[in-house]
Parts: structure tokens; sequence; C-alpha cells
């Protein structure tokens, strides 16, 4: 995949932008979908785990080495025990935030102020590096919908593509995508499953949790 120094939760939230647009992905579903990806790669590291449903950390020490994803770590330290799906709308804005800074940081975005109403001071965030966010949903398309064995993709871009098409991003959400796209799902969530115990469930639990944000949300604000 392109621009593969940056997190999970980074692509999925630079994915999550329009680039025929550059419009800002500032919605319930785009903060969802960048919170799945967070807890994804937090369960993939092996710093969270599941407890019989449970985001659970697996010490109280540990860190990722990413202030977003430590950011996350803490807080679900800090907090009472929740589900996954729960995690995936509990504060989600607070981690969507946090890693389009870190795209301005790195260049993906810019922000720009602006005043509303010609009084009030604001940001509005845009694409700078539009081809970056098109590179994404091609290549999430094309694992979807290409020929390339489930077995020969990183587990890290299977668990892209797999979020992706549950925000459909990488192609059509729910039974739009038809049996076959959703074997392909299938087949790269198990991929993406395969690197911790207890990871498929962890995986199924987000994604779906995205899913139905996408099922709720107005076709127009879906990208």
């Amino acid at each position: 995949m392109p621009d593969g120094s940056l997190s999970l939760p980074a692509r999925l939230c630079l994915l999550s932008w329009d680039p025929a647009r550059s419009s800002a992905a500032d919605t319930a579903r785009a903060h969802h979908l960048v919170r799945a990806g967070a807890l994804t790669e937090l369960a993939r590291r092996g710093l969270l785990t599941d407890d019989e449903g449970i985001a659970t950390p697996a010490d109280l020490d540990s860190r990722a080495g990413d202030a977003v994803l430590d950011g996350l770590l803490e807080l679900v330290r800090e907090s009472l025990p929740h589900r996954w799906r729960t995690w995936v709308q509990l504060h989600a804005r607070v981690t969507f935030d946090a890693v389009r800074e870190q795209l301005v940081a790195e260049g993906y975005l810019r922000a720009e102020k602006k005043r509303v109403l010609g009084v009030f001071p604001s940001v509005e965030y845009v694409l700078a590096r539009a081809a970056a966010a098109r590179a994404l949903r091609e290549q999430a398309r094309d694992l979807l919908e290409g020929p390339l064995p489930a077995g020969e993709v990183s587990e890290r871009d299977a668990a892209l593509a797999v979020l992706a098409a549950a925000a459909g991003l990488g192609g059509p959400p729910g039974a739009a995508f038809g049996a076959r796209g959703r074997d392909r799902v299938a087949e790269l969530t198990g991929r993406c499953a395969g690197a911790a115990p207890g990871l498929r469930r962890i995986v199924d639990e987000v994604r779906d949790a995205v899913s139905d944000e996408t099922a709720r949300a107005p076709v127009s604000a879906r990208g």
C-alpha cells in the first residue's frame, strides 16, 4: 500500500477524504473508522486483548510509540471496561482529531484559518496531497476486487481494506457488495486476524460497528 509509513488509523483517516473535492471528512463515520483502525492496530500489537468481548489492556506499562495509539491506550486503561463496539464510538472524535493533526504535521492535510460569518475564527482542513488519498482508495479497491490471493496481502493492508469496505470506501458496502465481495472481505478478515489470538473477534466487532454507522449515514456523507 502507498504511504506505508503512516499508522493504520492515519491511513484510514486519509482514505476518508474525498480526493475529487478535497472535502473535510469530519463526520461520525470518519471518527468511528479512524477509532476502529486504532483499536485494531493496538490489538495487532498485543497491547489490547479480548476478555469475553471486553477491550482489555495487556498491562499497565507497555507503549505503542505512537502518540495517537498511546493516547487511546491510556484512555482505555483509565476508563470503565467497555466492549469493542462501544470503544469504536466512545469519544471517537478525540482519536480522529489527533490523527488529523498528525496528517497535518506530515504534510498530507493543510489547516486553513477562516472566519465563520466573517467574525468567528475557525479552521478548515483540506487535502494537501490528493494523489496520496486517491492512491489509497485505488489500492484498497484493488485488494477488495483484484486477483491477489488474500494470503499474499500483508496483515496491515488486509485490515485497512476490510475497514475501508465497512465504511464504503473501498467498494460498495453491505449487500450491494455482492456475495463475491463478502467472501473476499471474509478472506481478508481472516488474513488480518491471524496476528494474535482473539483478533478475529476484535476485527469482526470493530468492522461491524463501522458498517452500522455507514448504514445510518446519509448517502451524501459517504464520500
